[in-house]
């Protein structure tokens, strides 16, 4: 299919309408992905501030943290007190008439206690998606304890290998397990959608983020499971493959993935240091990962004798996988990036995300939309057979 025909197309969500109960990030990440891929998405908020990530600042852009923005362009928003019984029974009836999937990350019970529980909307509504975004699943001693990325970054183990040998502890500085559940919400509500389409029965999904931290750390794991080992700190490098980490050159620092036998060999030929790949200790992936700390010092002492462009250009001419490490001025304003078509103005031209990372028939979904003032939408909770507005329409791309 040519790129002209499928834009064209509609997206693969256009007509389906998401309820998104959610604040901070989990749960308006999810609803942010089903979004770009055609969804109507009407946003609940709290009337007392609404979202805590509008305050997530600064930078702040058109009033509401660039944080915001980036997860919450094209939705609509409702400002309301779930505590008001009327104003919950709106809501619900929102839901039985319009939405095929409901996202919802309050606290344990939150949902229940204001009859928005998911087995309670799913009597109501057989065909409903329901997807609950929890801090630690919804069964276990810790079912009900609150959390946030840096506590479940800790506490599944992902901060016990992050950085270097001796160096303090750290985080990822990105919130992965957030972003991660959001992720897998949208993947199991892709998959409940699927499978209504054959039975017509909508059901519970529920992902949490000690599961996807879990996850994350699912290779380490297996590692340790298999041989009683705990993971070390490997800074920039990896366990399982050596030499795959960054070098310190004359003027600046790179980032080499020689990941095989066949890689190491051309490495060595670029850096001038063949005999290494002929010595024992290094020949092979596992004699390299024994003798770590004593290649990595060669290495780093041939790295050392010029400049990181002079290494670059040669271990691209040799095709070994290597970069420079960016900062994100130079990320946005790179010509792949560019190329890429990835970042996207929302319509109002207020600001600036990043987009779906996911191409149809070569065309990257455009529906941006622009982020929603804080009860810019309440007339749609006033009647549930009101005419969506063409601002919040998503677009063909």
């Amino acid at each position: 299919m040519s790129a002209a025909a499928d834009m064209d197309r509609p997206l693969p969500l256009a007509g389906v309408c998401v309820v998104e109960i959610g604040h901070s990030l989990a749960a308006p990440y999810a609803g942010m992905i089903l979004g770009a891929l055609g969804a109507e998405v009407i946003k609940i908020e709290s009337a007392q501030g609404g979202d805590y990530a509008r305050d997530w600042g600064p930078p702040f852009v058109d009033g509401a943290a660039a944080l915001f923005h980036a997860v919450n362009h094209g939705k609509a928003s409702i400002a309301m007190s779930l505590s008001d019984p009327e104003q919950a029974a709106r809501l619900r009836e929102l839901i039985r008439e319009r939405a095929d999937v409901v996202l919802q990350n309050l606290k344990a019970g939150g949902t229940e206690k204001y009859g928005l529980g998911a087995e309670a909307m799913l009597r109501d509504k057989p065909s409903l998606v329901y997807c609950n975004l929890g801090a630690f699943g919804s069964s276990g001693p810790w079912r009900d304890k609150p959390g946030y990325d840096p506590l479940v970054q800790a506490v599944a183990g992902l901060m016990s290998f992050m950085g270097g040998p001796g160096e303090p502890l750290s985080r990822i500085p990105v919130s992965v397990n957030d972003m991660g559940t959001g992720l897998w919400a949208a993947i199991g509500v892709l998959a409940a959608l699927f499978r209504r389409q054959a039975s017509g029965a909508g059901e519970i999904v529920s992902v949490s983020l000690y599961e996807t931290a879990i996850a994350w750390g699912g290779i380490q794991i297996a590692d340790y499971l298999a041989s009683g080992v705990l993971p070390g700190r490997w800074g920039s490098g990896t366990a399982a493959i050596v030499p795959h980490q960054a070098f310190a050159c004359a003027d600046g620092t790179i980032m080499v993935a020689a990941g095989n036998d066949r890689l190491f060999r051309r490495l060595c030929e670029v850096l001038g240091t063949n005999a290494l790949a002929d010595d024992p200790r290094f020949a092979t992936n596992g004699a390299r990962v024994s003798h770590r700390a004593e290649l990595i010092a060669l290495l780093h002492e041939a790295f050392a004798r010029a400049g990181s462009a002079h290494w670059l250009a040669a271990l691209d001419a040799a095709g070994i996988p290597c970069g420079p490490i960016q900062t994100l001025d130079q990320v946005v304003a790179h010509a792949q990036t560019e190329a890429l078509d990835l970042l996207r103005t929302t319509d109002d031209g207020a600001a600036t995300v990043v987009g779906l990372p996911v191409s149809f028939g070569g065309q990257r979904p455009a529906a941006t939309g622009r982020t929603p003032k804080l009860g810019e939408h309440n007339h749609l909770l006033a009647g549930t057979h009101t005419h969506v507005p063409a601002h919040l329409q998503q677009e063909t791309p």
